[in-house]
């Protein structure tokens, strides 16, 4: 038994018998003599004699408790303050505790990586009895572990409730490991932290400017990087918007498309086909401009715009209009509620688009009924609903014709994919879809060539190239550029650090990842102190 439980080997063993479900150990502790843990003078009056019941490690699977007989002992030092004291065994006993200490780094460890519910249940198969509101009150008591000193920090924001609560994870960048939380994501809060642990010599963050001023009042001598990353990505948010701005100049009508089957016979009504397209085209924009999104944009841009002029920043109309930070400022900086209506009219893609030829085709050849078209394209895999259909189909009834089927135009998001991706990486199509909107629209060829710069900038870290990229851009007429290019100036340095420096954020941004893992673990208990010491904790 003691070869199994070296615990022991303080107690004599008594007996071993199975109880039920259980193993059950009858012990008493052996020696003379105890230790007092006051002066650590040995004792030997003997008070009194007790038992303690003591869980342990289970064996095959069953859960072991330990019924041991200890003795509480007289302290003789005169100068000591304790009167009596009860023995401890080492690595079995410890002050008040009803399970040995493997016993209870099983269940920490179990509980850092499933958390309560699923950590109680997995416990459970494993021997180990114990409920979920016990694991989370281990998680809660364990130390953090030691922050040492941090030369390279990663810095970067997460969602305690998206859009509402936002906290901050520091990494250290040599180790990639999580050095702290911080509930918020203000700059006072970084900048005390950093006080708190001096030694701090490149501060990884992104573009947010809380970040920026508490790493400048935290860390002064510190030199910081904005991340790669986040630089592409809003230079991306922009070039969306641009994108979305120059939408009419891309989506002209292409050509029309022969049908599949084109007939032998002579068109009876040539002049019908340009009436019936312009049907078609007034009745889309018609449904467009009527739709819950771009209605929706011009009743918020008002909002948005009146409380301005009222002169109420920011927080207040979120608060009064339960709105983002971010969906305020960009009405906000919106000159025209045009500039917000070219993302919201592109809208997305429909599932009818790839059948649309076909339902041109078969109304032409006299197959009007929707009901039937929609059958026949339910089996060539069309997810959508009859009334999608009944609606696209009813502008040709007036003249019992279809326009022939056009293809269907590249949307904002596939404009702004083509431009953004490396030329490599573009098919044969994607190139076409490239070809064709730089050849129709001068900014947005102009927007391509500014995007290829700066690509080529960021990935050969040729900072020294920044100050001519950006005089490039400013002397086009790009405002949404523009606005890029006007936060790049305010934080040129670590724009310029980014640019050339090795450093980067992409493990912060993989710590990041693993929070939200963490957090869905604990869906309904996710507390901030419960998420810190998990992510801290958890290998």
């Amino acid at each position: 038994m003691r070869a199994l439980l070296p615990q022991l080997a303080g107690a004599v063993v008594e007996r071993v018998e199975r109880v039920a479900d259980r193993v059950v150990i009858t012990a008493s502790a052996a020696g003379a003599q105890a230790r007092c843990p006051g002066c650590a003078t040995a004792a030997t009056r003997v008070h009194s004699r007790y038992e303690r019941r003591v869980a342990d490690a289970p064996i095959s699977g069953m859960p072991v408790v330990i019924e041991l007989g200890v003795r509480r002992f007289f302290c003789d030092h005169p100068d000591c303050p304790k009167r009596t004291f009860v023995e401890q065994i080492p690595g079995l006993t410890s002050r008040y505790a009803r399970r040995s200490p493997g016993l209870g780094r099983m269940l920490a460890a179990v509980g850092l990586a499933l958390a309560g519910r699923a950590g109680a249940r997995l416990a459970a198969g494993l021997g180990l009895l114990t409920g979920r509101s016990t694991l989370l009150r281990m998680i809660r008591r364990l130390p953090d572990p030691p922050v040492g000193v941090v030369a390279v920090l990663g810095v970067d924001d997460f969602a305690l409730r998206r859009g509402r609560v936002y906290g901050t994870v520091l990494i250290d960048m040599d180790t990639h490991r999580p050095v702290d939380l911080l509930p918020d994501r203000e700059a006072a809060t970084l900048a005390a932290w950093l006080r708190a642990h001096p030694g701090v010599q490149v501060v990884c963050r992104d573009r947010a400017g809380g970040y920026a001023e508490g790493a400048r009042s935290g860390a002064p001598g510190a030199v910081q990087v904005a991340d790669r990353w986040h630089l592409w990505h809003n230079l991306a948010e922009h070039v969306e918007k641009t994108v979305a701005r120059h939408r009419s100049c891309w989506t002209q009508p292409a050509e029309p498309r022969a049908a599949a089957e084109p007939s032998t016979e002579p068109s009876t009504e040539p002049e019908v086909v340009p009436d019936l397209q312009q049907l078609a085209e007034q009745a889309a924009i018609a449904r467009r401009e009527a739709s819950a999104l771009v209605t929706r944009t011009r009743e918020r841009y008002t909002a948005v715009q009146n409380l301005r002029v009222q002169g109420k920043g920011i927080k207040t109309i979120m608060r009064e209009l339960g709105l983002a930070k971010e969906t305020v400022r960009r009405f906000a900086r919106a000159t025209t509620v045009e500039d917000l209506l070219g993302t919201a009219r592109a809208g997305r893609s429909s599932v009818l688009d790839e059948f649309k030829p076909y339902l041109h085709h078969r109304f032409n050849l006299g197959h009007t009924n929707g009901s039937t078209l929609f059958a026949e394209i339910r089996g060539q895999g069309y997810r959508g609903s009859l009334g999608t259909v009944l609606g696209y189909l009813r502008p040709f009834r007036a003249s019992a014709a279809a326009p022939p089927a056009v293809p269907r135009p590249p949307t904002v998001r596939d404009v702004v994919g083509v431009l953004l991706r490396h030329p490599d990486t573009l098919d044969a199509d994607d190139e076409l879809t490239l070809k064709q909107v730089r050849a129709r629209c001068p900014h947005l060829d102009d927007v391509a060539d500014h995007v290829s710069g700066f690509a080529e900038m960021m990935v050969g870290r040729h900072g020294e190239r920044l100050d001519g990229w950006i005089d490039r851009v400013e002397a086009d007429d790009q405002p949404d550029l523009h606005r890029f290019v006007n936060g790049v100036r305010r934080d040129h340095d670590a724009v310029l650090n980014g640019l050339t420096l090795e450093h980067s954020s992409g493990a912060v941004e993989g710590s990041v990842n693993r929070i939200k893992m963490i957090k869905r673990q604990m869906y309904g208990r996710a507390g901030f102190e419960l998420l810190r010491k998990r992510v801290l904790l958890a290998s």
